[in-house]
């Protein structure tokens, strides 16, 4: 059966534009749409359907408020808010994610033809209603569970340590990463992650990693040095991959053709570590649908480096980890709240 949708955006040409969209793909019906959300919640009611896609400014009641009614109410159905991500909207954004929004989105404009928009709404669409959690715990209950395990000691960092974390995650991400990275210690080789996020909103979930960690968190920008205790982060749009030479490693930003329609992609991420760090490098691979990442993660593999993979049963959607696991290229599947744990352990065996 397709995945039933119902659109609530107060602007016409925005609910036509995504209906229309959705249209293209026969294994998504849209059943209805809404102009606010109290209308919606007449039409989830009767309509019931899988996901809806929610706008955050509405008349009457804006979408956080009522995605929040929706968290209170464990209601099943799974959403995907597409709203005007800008610097001042990203904390809204942020908020909607924090109660139980399954992904954001950029909401389409004039400019965006419908066979732009097509795949990647599409995409998540599904990457949502494929997700099994629909509402989680707040990050601060899973990140004081993984602190009082106790960091394993590490090797201590040499002068020309050549050791590198690379994280890739998708769906489910920000929570995962809200787990694994407040649960390592400052002091550790450098830190890259690929979150498939949109621009104007990664800034934000940056920020507020970096309020939860113990070290620095910040989004890359393009040819600075990868430097020991940092955590840097792939901006929305632009994927992140590691040049320089072993030891000396810097970023590099481009914005080439998305891979598996994302933007950064995880497995470019991967593959240039690989290629710089070799055996040196540690990667990590959370939640996320699909399968980027598994073929970057065949690419340490054969390097030598260590591949961690998010099991299963800690997953929102075990798309990407899986995948990964199928290829055999995955040295251990841990959950999500003993991988701070694992990285300790394995970051050890890479060696510096």
């Amino acid at each position: 059966m397709p995945i039933k949708v119902l659109v609530v955006d107060d602007s016409a040409m925005v609910r036509k534009t995504i209906s229309d969209t959705l249209a293209h793909d026969p294994d998504i019906e849209v059943v209805g749409v809404a102009n606010d959300p109290l209308i919606a919640m007449d039409k989830v009611a009767r309509l019931q359907p899988d996901v809806m896609t929610l706008d955050m400014e509405m008349p009457r009641m804006d979408g956080l408020t009522y995605l929040r009614q929706l968290q209170k109410e464990r209601s099943p159905v799974a959403v995907v808010v597409v709203s005007s991500l800008t610097q001042q909207g990203s904390q809204i954004a942020l908020d909607a994610m924090d109660a139980g929004a399954s992904e954001v989105l950029a909401k389409p404009d004039g400019s965006m033809s419908i066979g732009a928009l097509a795949g990647k709404l599409a995409f998540h669409i599904k990457a949502a209603h494929a997700a099994k959690k629909r509402f989680r715990p707040a990050a601060s209950e899973p990140v004081a569970r993984a602190v009082s395990q106790g960091p394993a000691p590490v090797a201590m960092l040499g002068r020309h340590d050549k050791r590198l974390i690379v994280v890739g995650a998708s769906t489910g991400g920000v929570e995962a990463l809200s787990q694994l990275l407040p649960g390592l210690p400052a002091g550790l080789p450098p830190i890259l992650v690929v979150q498939h996020i949109p621009a104007f909103f990664s800034k934000a979930v940056a920020d507020r990693l970096n309020q939860l960690c113990g070290y620095e968190v910040r989004e890359a920008v393009h040819d600075e040095p990868i430097l020991p205790g940092q955590c840097l982060m792939a901006p929305g749009n632009f994927h992140l991959l590691v040049a320089g030479v072993p030891g000396s490693y810097r970023t590099r930003l481009v914005q080439s053709p998305p891979v598996h329609y994302c933007r950064p992609a995880v497995d470019l991420l991967f593959r240039s570590a690989a290629e710089l760090a070799g055996k040196h490098t540690l990667a990590v691979l959370l939640t996320g649908m699909g399968s980027d990442g598994a073929l970057g993660m065949q690419a340490v593999r054969r390097a030598g480096g260590i591949n961690l993979a998010e099991h299963e049963d800690s997953c929102v959607i075990y798309g990407m980890p899986r995948a990964a696991v199928q290829l055999g290229v995955v040295d251990k599947s841990v959950p999500i709240e003993r991988m701070p744990q694992a990285v300790l352990e394995h970051l050890n065996l890479v060696g510096a």
